[in-house]
């Protein structure tokens, strides 16, 4: 999965950019605490950050497909 899928996955969820840092977009949510930091642009983010991000968000992988 692409860093452009996984932010459209998340702003589909609700979640809302915040804004940037270097090369970092960060989103957050107004009902989850915390934010996420997506690197961006990135063609395809490795297995681990990609799980990492999307259990953050408290999403899986099938739902944003």
């Amino acid at each position: 999965m692409t860093s452009a899928e996984l932010i459209k996955c998340l702003e589909k969820a609700g979640w809302l950019r915040r804004g940037t840092k270097g090369s970092h977009h960060v989103y957050v949510h107004p009902d989850r605490p915390g934010h996420i930091s997506v690197p961006h642009p990135r063609e395809d983010l490795g297995p681990g950050l990609l799980h990492k991000l999307l259990k953050q968000a408290g999403l899986k992988e099938v739902n944003c497909k």
